[in-house]
C-alpha cells in the first residue's frame, strides 16, 4: 500500500484531543525557519537559448555552471546559474541535455516578433516534464511594444497548441494569489540585459544606451526584468524548489523505478506493497544470480575437462615423439656398429695381406741370398 494511502487512512482515524495546557509544538514553524536559516538555501537556474543570446567561443554544446554565495540580512543563498553554451549551433540535438535537479529553466526566445522556432518547441516539450520552464523573450527592446504584446500572445498560443507545459505561478496561497495571478498574465516575460551602468539623475543604473534613448534594465516600464526577479527570488523560490522535488524529481524517480520493474499498482491498477515488489524482485534476482553461478561453474568444469584432455593429448604426442627419437637413435647406433665391424674386418684382412706379403718378400730375399752364395762358391772352384 502506498505511503500516502496509509497516511490518509491514519488521518481519517485520528481523534481530536483538547489540550489542558501549553505543550509547545506551536514553535515548530520557528524551528523550521531557524534550521533552514542555519543551513542556508540553494537555488539552481538553467538558462537555455541560442548562441545569439548567449555569447561563447565553444565548438559544441556544453553546460557551463557558475555558483555564487549570496547573503541578505542573516539568510545565505547559494545561487547556481547553468548556461547551455552553444545551444542552437548544432544540427544533432540528441545529447544536449541530461536530467538534473534544476529548480527553474529560463528559456530564452529570440525577439523575432513572428513565431517560435521548431527547435524551441521541441526542446521545451522535452524539458517540461523535467524542470519548471519559464519562457523569456530576450533583447525585448529589439521590437516595439505593440509588436511585443502580439508576440507574447502568439507565443502563449503556440505553447498551448503544442502541449508545452510551462511553470504557472501558484495561486492557491492567499498571500501571493493576487500577484501570482497577475504575473501569470505577463508570461512570457520580456527582458533586457546589460553589464553597463549609466547615470540617470543622481544614481547609476544598469541600462542600454541607444542614439534615440536609454533602456533601463530595472525600469518596469521598459522591460519585465524586475517582475522576473521578484517572481523567482522573492515570491516563488520555495515553490519552484518544492515543485522540482515533489513533481519533476518524483516523476523521474518513478519512471526509473518502473524501468527496473518496481510499480505501486498491479496489472489491475490495484495498489500493493512496494516491499512485496522489492522482495519478489530480490528473489528473482537471486534466482538469476544462482543460475548464472551454476552456468559459470559448469563452464569452468567443462573448461577444466577440455584442458585436461589437451594436456593428455600433448603428453601422448610427447611420448610418441620420444619413442620415435629413441628408435631413430637405436637405428643410427646399429648402423654405426655395423660400419665399425665392416671397418674392423677390412682392417684385419689388410693386416693379413700385409703379413703374407712381408713373408713372401722375406722368402724371396732369402732365396736370392742362397742363389748368390751358390754362384760365388762355383766361381771359386
Amino acid at each position: 500500500m502506498a505511503a500516502t494511502e496509509i497516511a490518509r487512512q491514519a488521518g481519517e482515524g485520528a481523534r481530536a484531543v483538547p489540550l489542558s495546557g501549553h505543550v509547545g509544538f506551536d514553535s515548530m514553524p520557528d524551528q523550521l525557519v531557524n534550521k533552514s536559516v542555519n543551513h542556508g538555501f540553494c537555488f539552481n537556474i538553467l538558462c537555455v537559448g541560442s548562441a545569439s543570446m548567449l555569447q561563447h567561443n565553444q565548438p559544441g554544446v556544453q553546460l557551463k555552471s557558475n555558483t555564487y554565495e549570496l547573503q541578505e540580512s542573516n539568510v545565505r543563498l547559494k545561487l547556481t546559474v547553468v548556461n547551455t553554451v552553444g545551444f542552437g549551433d548544432q544540427i544533432n540535438k540528441e545529447d544536449s541535455y541530461h536530467d538534473t535537479r534544476i529548480h527553474a529553466c529560463l528559456y530564452f526566445i529570440a525577439p523575432t516578433g513572428h513565431s517560435l522556432k521548431s527547435l524551441d518547441l521541441v526542446t521545451m516539450k522535452k524539458l517540461d516534464s523535467k524542470v519548471n520552464i519559464i519562457p523569456i523573450i530576450a533583447k525585448s527592446d529589439a521590437i516595439s511594444k505593440s509588436e511585443l504584446a502580439k508576440f507574447k500572445i502568439k507565443i502563449t498560443s503556440e505553447l498551448v497548441s503544442n502541449g508545452v507545459q510551462i511553470y504557472q505561478f501558484p495561486t492557491d496561497d492567499e498571500t501571493v494569489a493576487e500577484i501570482n495571478s497577475t504575473m501569470n498574465g505577463h508570461l512570457p516575460f520580456a527582458v533586457v540585459g546589460s553589464t553597463e551602468e549609466v547615470k540617470i539623475g543622481n544614481k547609476m543604473v544598469r541600462a542600454r544606451q541607444y542614439p534615440w534613448g536609454t533602456v533601463q534594465v530595472e525600469n518596469e516600464n521598459h522591460c519585465d526584468f524586475v517582475k522576473l526577479r521578484e517572481m523567482l527570488i522573492r515570491v516563488n523560490m520555495e515553490d519552484l524548489r518544492e515543485q522540482t522535488h515533489t513533481r519533476h524529481y518524483e516523476l523521474y524517480r518513478r519512471c526509473k523505478l518502473e524501468e527496473m520493474g518496481f510499480k505501486d499498482t498491479d496489472p489491475d491498477s490495484k495498489p500493493f506493497s512496494l516491499q512485496e515488489t522489492y522482495e519478489a524482485k530480490r528473489n528473482e534476482f537471486m534466482g538469476e544470480l544462482q543460475k548464472k553461478e551454476e552456468e559459470m561453474r559448469q563452464m569452468f568444469v567443462q573448461r577444466v575437462k577440455e584442458k585436461e584432455a589437451e594436456l593428455k593429448e600433448a603428453e601422448k604426442e610427447l611420448h610418441e615423439k620420444f619413442d620415435r627419437l629413441k628408435k631413430l637413435h637405436q637405428d643410427e647406433k646399429k648402423k654405426l656398429e655395423d660400419k665399425k665391424k665392416a671397418l674392423d674386418d677390412e682392417l684385419n684382412s689388410f693386416k693379413q695381406k700385409k703379413t703374407a706379403a712381408e713373408l713372401l718378400q722375406a722368402q724371396n730375399q732369402q732365396a736370392g741370398s742362397s742363389a748368390t752364395l751358390k754362384k760365388d762358391k762355383e766361381r771359386k772352384k
